[in-house]
């Protein structure tokens, strides 16, 4: 079933849509704009660390609708659409945060009614950058980012993919929340770039392994989230830092929502080779 295929014009019908990352940034954005798209039947489910303003998003998403209490306990409600939306705050970074979130994925896609499934990767951090390559030293920083960064989304793609399984007439599709730092070195982001890299490559490995979902690596350009503001005040290389502070000055920063639109509009459009690198400036 294509995307335009819902009981309304331009909605997709009953999808099973995940978005990690989703209390703030970009994540936060595109689920805001994913959530009218989804037609009757679907379920967009929530991911994210911070529980209050995970649990404030669905709210609003639902209209209102239900009582949250920023608790991490899991919270669904049918929105006046049709919609369910349910969030989980969990840290992807800690095994049991991550088994807590797999659970939640695997009970979610057990509905065998669901004829679409989206999953957006979309959870990331920047690392220590006031830290040179030299400066990283210690085992359990570096391996705590990359549980983070890496191994989580690679168990979170896997389990949704298996839990979901191969039913016909239906589309799968996995987004990667990229980076130019994923093609090219930047001073003092060696864990960023590499953790970026490192997920490119195992996304373009699911693409050619499945040939029946669709991967999408997409770079969303440099957004004005809090995350540029570490860019911009913690780089250590000083050239880095002042490239940084000049996009934020020069008005170059991306809005996020206008950045989540176009990534919307590519998995509308549903053109782009399975695995590709698509650059914000691209489109």
């Amino acid at each position: 079933s294509g995307p335009e295929s819902g009981s309304g014009p331009g909605h997709w019908a009953a999808t099973a849509c995940v978005v990690t990352g989703a209390s703030r940034g970009f994540g936060r954005s595109l689920a805001r704009l994913l959530a009218p798209r989804l037609g009757p039947g679907s379920v967009l489910l929530l991911l994210a660390r911070s529980a209050e303003p995970l649990a404030a998003l669905a709210a609003e998403l639902r209209g209102g609708a239900g009582t949250d209490t920023g608790t991490d306990t899991d919270t669904r409600t049918d929105t006046g659409t049709g919609l369910r939306v349910q969030c989980v705050a969990a840290d992807l970074g800690c095994e049991e945060g991550l088994r807590r979130a797999a659970a939640a994925l695997r009970e979610v896609l057990r509905d065998a009614s669901y004829g679409r499934l989206l999953l957006v990767n979309n959870a990331g951090s920047l690392g220590d950058v006031s830290k040179s390559f030299q400066d990283l030293t210690e085992p359990e920083e570096i391996n705590s980012y990359f549980s983070f960064n890496v191994t989580s989304a690679l168990c979170l793609s896997s389990t949704a993919l298996q839990a979901f399984g191969k039913r016909p007439g239906c589309s799968r599709t996995v987004v990667n929340i990229s980076s130019l730092c994923a093609l090219e070195p930047f001073r003092s982001w060696a864990l960023y770039c590499s953790g970026k890299a490192s997920r490119e490559m195992m996304f373009q490995v699911l693409a050619l392994e499945e040939p029946e979902v669709r991967v999408l690596n997409y770079a969303p350009g440099p957004l004005d989230t809090d995350m540029q503001l570490l860019a911009r005040t913690k780089t250590g290389d000083p050239g880095m830092r002042q490239y940084f502070q000049s996009l934020q000055e020069n008005g170059k920063l991306i809005d996020s929502s206008v950045s989540a639109q176009k990534l919307l509009n590519l998995l509308e459009e549903d053109s782009f080779p399975s695995g590709a690198h698509v650059d914000f400036y691209d489109l």
